[in-house]
């Protein structure tokens, strides 16, 4: 014997599978689309951009699970109710809401998975994803080409006469100071370095000029570093818990956790909508799955989308309480009434 519960979990998981991997798919062709434009700006190697597209799966999940949830949930329940199963269970004396109940603990757990996601995983791989980025600018920006005249690194302007894997050739400096002192310096040969997203650049084997009203003055050094203090070109990676703390005095990312709060929430408040609308007798309702999942889909989102604008604390309550009240409402009015 196949209890209840087991039936409907078996079918929701086979239909959920069905439509999660043609949205994954496709959420993440958007995705690569976004990093191949990123490359327009910056080179990265193939296992670079496999390590951004990784940084981007927690977000495509995110983005993924509720609307294949709603799909899922709203094709099974309808496939059942046209197949007469869920008629043929109710006819037995099984009442609506026990139907409900194997899909309200899968609607939990997909709100919990959702919540890590958004709460736990997404921050880091958003600034690991950031970070990553503004590196390679950097590195870009410091992309210093052989026998090209005006280049700059920081406020020194720099000169190269050949280039091999990071190594320079024949290095010179132009600095002018602010009590205009011109100094020149010059290196047999240079590399620049990256540490902790500051670069500098180290010289050897050379001479220093400064020039000064009547006076000049001369330095030979066997190794010499100078930094680009102008910016530091790196991003901190914060802890989880540092992250969220910002929200306290940060307005944007305090409505950025309402939005999460939402979205992660979206399969329990959802659920009581999609099966007042899906349940039905084929014999004289009509199924539309379609229209179903893109007003619930639309009308969630749309409220996600007022919390991330203009949200607070207050909103984020009434949207849910309104939400689950209008859900349940509805299915009383629906289903229950008549199963």
């Amino acid at each position: 014997m196949v209890s209840i519960r087991s039936y409907l979990s078996s079918n929701f998981t086979k239909t959920f599978l069905t439509l999660f991997l043609p949205f994954f798919f496709i959420i993440s062709l958007v995705y690569l689309v976004k990093i191949s434009i990123l490359t327009a700006k910056i080179q990265i190697t193939f296992p670079e951009l496999i390590q951004l597209f990784a940084y981007s799966i927690p977000t495509i999940l995110f983005h993924t699970i509720p609307i294949s949830f709603i799909a899922s949930t709203a094709t099974t329940l309808q496939r059942l109710s046209a197949d007469n199963e869920l008629v043929a269970l109710f006819a037995l004396g099984v009442p609506a809401r026990k139907v409900m109940y194997p899909l309200i603990l899968v609607a939990i757990l997909f709100s919990i998975l959702l919540f890590i996601i958004s709460f736990a995983t997404m921050p880091q791989t958003n600034q690991l994803y950031n970070a990553f980025k503004d590196s390679k600018k950097a590195e870009m920006t410091f992309n210093i080409i052989p026998e090209e005249f005006g280049q700059k690194f920081g406020r020194y302007y720099i000169y190269i006469s050949d280039e091999n894997e990071g190594k320079f050739k024949n290095t010179t400096i132009y600095y002018q100071d602010d009590n205009h002192t011109d100094q020149i310096i010059s290196a047999d040969s240079s590399e620049m370095v990256n540490k902790d997203g500051v670069f500098s650049l180290i010289l050897y084997d050379g001479k220093g000029y400064t020039f000064e009203k009547d006076i000049i003055r001369q330095m030979d050094y066997k190794k010499l570093q100078t930094y680009d203090t102008l910016s530091k070109h790196g991003s901190a990676i914060a802890g989880v818990g540092d992250y969220w703390q910002q929200s306290l005095t940060d307005d944007q990312r305090k409505r950025k956790m309402l939005f999460y709060s939402f979205i992660s929430l979206m399969p329990i408040l959802s659920l009581y909508l999609i099966a007042s609308l899906s349940i039905i007798n084929p014999r004289y309702q009509k199924a539309h799955p379609f229209i179903i999942i893109g007003s619930i889909t639309a009308l969630l989102y749309f409220m996600a989308s007022s919390l991330d604008k203009y949200g607070t604390p207050t909103m984020l309550g009434i949207t849910i309480i309104v939400s689950l009240i209008m859900g349940i409402v509805l299915f009383q009015k629906q289903v229950s009434r008549y199963f």
